[in-house]
């Protein structure tokens, strides 16, 4: 962990720009004819393809490079009227959104300016399988050295999925100082709707920076946040100002909602209105409707809302309500954005919310991918989370071991040097079989639920519940539900499994952002003999080098799990 020194520094201007370039076609890649994608009545079209399309196996080759160039800055922000430090991506809190086609190739230069707090980085593609790119997963330690201040470092990926997602960094707790935005990638629907809202972003946010409340968090336990965002902006006492969205009475309109946050379970929900659910995180699923939904920490969820209440009234709050049941937050009942009807004045709503039981749960028994698959047998392996005490500070572990990597030395290099027996505290799982299933259950006796996350795949959730995982334990594996984050159940156990269908080193953790960097973490190691082949292997060296010479010259000591 690097401790914060930022400044007043001015906010760095935004930009972000996007050019096409030709690509050549890979076996994976489809060639894909000039179209405009699809229209109100045709969502479920894509060009030549269709929500139909397999897209695990078939990519749209669209010949089409989207570049951004994104920097980090340290800035002195107010999103709720309180001023206090934070870290911004070309000069915004959130950062800015991040737009390409199924299919197109990104291509993203982060530029790190963090001169003030001499912090590292490294952006994470949250959700983006990375296929046979794992080096540009983003993640310090694991597949990259951070990139120290005055460096850039090039991300390029490819769109295989579509959707709604995000991008955030994977070094210490920077993600939550404000270094996280959205991602939003074009593709065909479930259902139809006649215009894009975009991305709602959900966080928590407090008056102090994480990492000076992360001495609280390892020695006490998780601090209370005395407010939450939406859209990086709320209010708080006689200060700031409420995110406000409009409406036109008759029209439907896509609403993707992600939580950004680092200790919060929320659940959305605007007055009067029923959402209609058409994808979780990257997987496109059957609609379902419902009058909220819940949002853990990492996931995203597309909404359909159709604005029929007009003879209702002229403003309706919009709510993220934090649940209680896991997480605390001082404005609990104040984190909410104002619905606005045509040209109507923005006042504030009188209007009810919809009842609720205070809970955190997963919306997994409503989640049916409408691509629908069948997962192959294998025997799981189980891994018992829990909490430890080392000198003092408060350390998560699975099957009593706390994820310690190091900056300098991430997997990923290890790999590249030919290390095979990696140190305990690495965590590592290796997967050298390809294309074979595996499943692996996380269990705990802990009354304290937790989102787990992988990278590199989506998995499919094979059982989820209250208790331990045994033998009798029921695994779903026909068309089961698919994403990259699920919850593990306050004492109980969640069962996943994914195909070993891309070689890389990939990172599974809790999305608690204190607990992420208290050790709740392993990784897998896949198809090691097929890594090095995948690899830019100078980049990754020559980051790796310019990153330990500044952190022996600057003397920074790193006190977290290293992710």
């Amino acid at each position: 962990m690097v401790a914060s020194k930022l400044s007043t520094a001015a906010l760095s201007a935004l930009y972000a720009a996007a050019a096409a370039s030709p690509l050549s076609s890979s076996a994976n890649l489809a060639p894909r004819a000039a179209c405009a994608g699809n229209t109100p009545i045709t969502r479920n079209e894509w060009c030549d393809f269709s929500i139909d399309t397999d897209y695990t196996t078939v990519v749209p080759d669209t010949g089409v490079t989207r570049e951004y160039w994104l920097e980090l800055t340290d800035v002195i922000v107010a999103p709720d009227g309180v001023p206090r430090p934070a870290i911004a991506i070309n000069g915004t809190v959130p950062a800015p959104t991040l737009f390409a086609d199924w299919g197109d190739t990104m291509v993203v230069h982060v530029t790190n300016a963090l001169t003030t707090s001499t912090n590292g980085t490294s952006i994470h593609w949250h959700g983006i399988r990375q296929q046979f790119t794992s080096e540009n997963d983003g993640v310090a330690s694991i597949t990259q050295c951070p990139a120290g201040p005055g460096e850039t470092q090039t991300y390029t990926w490819r769109a295989t999925q579509y959707g709604s997602t995000w991008y955030h960094s994977h070094f210490a707790l920077q993600a939550w100082e404000g270094t996280a935005g959205a991602l939003i990638i074009n593709g065909p629907a479930t259902a139809n709707y006649d215009e894009d809202k975009g991305m709602i972003f959900l966080s928590d946010w407090g008056h102090s920076t994480v990492d000076e409340l992360w001495s609280v968090a390892e020695t006490i336990g998780p601090p209370v946040l005395e407010n939450g965002l939406i859209n990086g902006t709320n209010v708080y006492e006689d200060g700031g100002s409420r995110f406000q969205m409009s409406f036109i009475n008759g029209t439907s309109y896509r609403v993707r909602v992600v939580n950004g946050a680092i200790d919060t379970h929320f659940k959305f929900s605007i007055d009067n209105h029923t959402l209609t659910v058409i994808a979780a995180d990257l997987v496109p699923v059957e609609p379902f409707t419902a009058n909220f939904v819940n949002v853990g920490i990492g996931q995203r969820y597309d909404l359909i809302v159709t604005a029929n209440q007009a003879d209702v009234a002229d403003n309706f709050w919009i709510r993220a309500i934090p649940q209680s049941a896991c997480s605390e937050n001082e404005s609990a009942d104040n984190i909410r954005g104002i619905l606005t009807y045509g040209n109507a004045t923005s006042s504030t709503p009188t209007t009810t919310g919809w009842d609720y039981e205070d809970s955190c749960d997963d919306e997994t028994h409503n989640l049916v991918p409408h691509v629908a698959k069948t997962v192959g047998a294998a025997t799981a392996i189980t891994e018992e989370a829990g909490v430890s005490i080392v000198d003092g500070l408060f350390r998560w572990t699975l099957n009593s071991t706390s994820l310690l990597v190091d900056w300098k030395n991430p997997t990923l290099l290890q790999v590249i040097n030919e290390v095979t027996e990696f140190e305990k505290d690495d965590s590592v799982i290796q997967l050298s079989e390809p294309n074979v299933w595996f499943y692996i259950a996380i269990e705990t006796d802990l009354a304290v639920p937790h989102p787990l996350h992988l990278h590199g795949h989506d998995f499919s959730v094979l059982s989820q519940g209250r208790g331990k995982f045994n033998s009798n334990t029921t695994l779903n594996t026909v068309n089961p539900p698919r994403r990259d984050t699920a919850l593990i159940p306050p004492s109980g156990h969640l069962v996943i499994g994914f195909e070993t269908d891309n070689p890389g080193v990939w990172l599974m953790h809790c999305h608690i952002g204190w607990h992420t960097s208290q050790g709740f973490a392993l990784q897998f190691v896949e198809r090691y003999d097929e890594i090095a082949n995948t690899t830019n292997i100078p980049s990754l060296t020559d980051t790796c080098a310019t990153w330990s010479s500044f952190q022996e010259t600057e003397g920074i000591g790193q006190e977290d799990s290293g992710i």
